[in-house]
């Protein structure tokens, strides 16, 4: 129970990687905020950790929103008296051509994906120098973060947004007690995950099953990576073993990006 006693809040909880997040770190002792913009599935997280035993308190936030976000900091003091923890997870994908791609594609990526990491972490981290206890934040970014993609030129920016505010943000908490670090996953098998072989499949003229299988014969451990492969990194950096790493994007590809 490395987090017994911490109160962490995590953004995109309601499914995937941020579900497994959420309940990851539960499992190491920490009572979890779970945060979604869908709020019966940030529901359905808490009802899971409550029903292992656990303490969590769901609510409807969007990330994109300064007032929501607040609202979601202020449940979790009232409840929780405090935020040792912030994970910012919730992130959207879409797929196109850059010469096909729309201004509304480009933003709602860019807002979720980058501009949510900022205005958590803004709000969160107030409350942390203001409490003056230290923290951990960990950012969910992509090896999508780290290169290119075609089709992805949107989200590959706002995830390489993520890993460089990332290595700002670490550098002016440090003074604080208050690690920041970021993850860097591959290919997740998630409902996300699903819709982007799809749409990958139909903008490239394949099917699925051969997108699926290229992803898997790109993975040198041969497999596609799950939810938890994730989580385990994540908890991993919000304990105190990681009390001398910040500023880090740690790949969790299963050796798809090594850089």
């Amino acid at each position: 129970m490395r987090l017994a006693g911490k109160v962490a809040l995590v953004t995109g909880a309601g499914a995937g990687i941020g579900r497994a997040i959420a309940l990851a770190l539960v499992r190491e002792g920490a009572s979890v905020v779970a945060c979604d913009v869908d709020e019966e599935t940030a529901r359905g997280t808490s009802r899971i950790i409550e029903g292992e035993g656990g303490s969590s308190l769901p609510v409807r936030m969007d990330v994109r929103s300064d007032a929501e976000i607040d609202g979601a900091v202020l449940a979790a003091l009232e409840r929780f008296g405090g935020i040792d923890i912030l994970v910012n997870n919730a992130g959207v994908s879409t797929m196109s051509r850059v010469v096909d791609m729309t201004e509304e594609e480009w933003d709602h990526n860019m807002d979720v994906n980058a501009k949510g990491v900022f205005l958590c972490s803004r709000a969160v981290a107030r409350e942390m120098i203001g409490r003056g206890g230290g923290g951990k934040i960990v950012n969910v970014a992509s090896m999508a973060g780290k290169r290119g993609a075609p089709l992805l030129a949107h989200y590959c920016a706002s995830k390489f947004a993520v890993v460089g505010f990332t290595q700002s943000l670490a550098l002016e908490l440090a003074p604080h007690r208050i690690n920041v670090n970021a993850v860097c996953p591959g290919y997740v098998e998630t409902s996300m995950q699903r819709r982007e072989l799809l749409w990958q499949a139909e903008l490239e003229g394949r099917t699925p099953e051969q997108v699926r299988a290229e992803y898997i014969a790109s993975t040198p451990l041969g497999r596609l990576e799950q939810p938890e492969d994730v989580a385990r990194v994540v908890v991993f950096l919000c304990t105190g073993d990681a009390d001398f790493m910040t500023g880090q994007a740690i790949n969790v590809t299963g050796g798809v990006e090594m850089r």
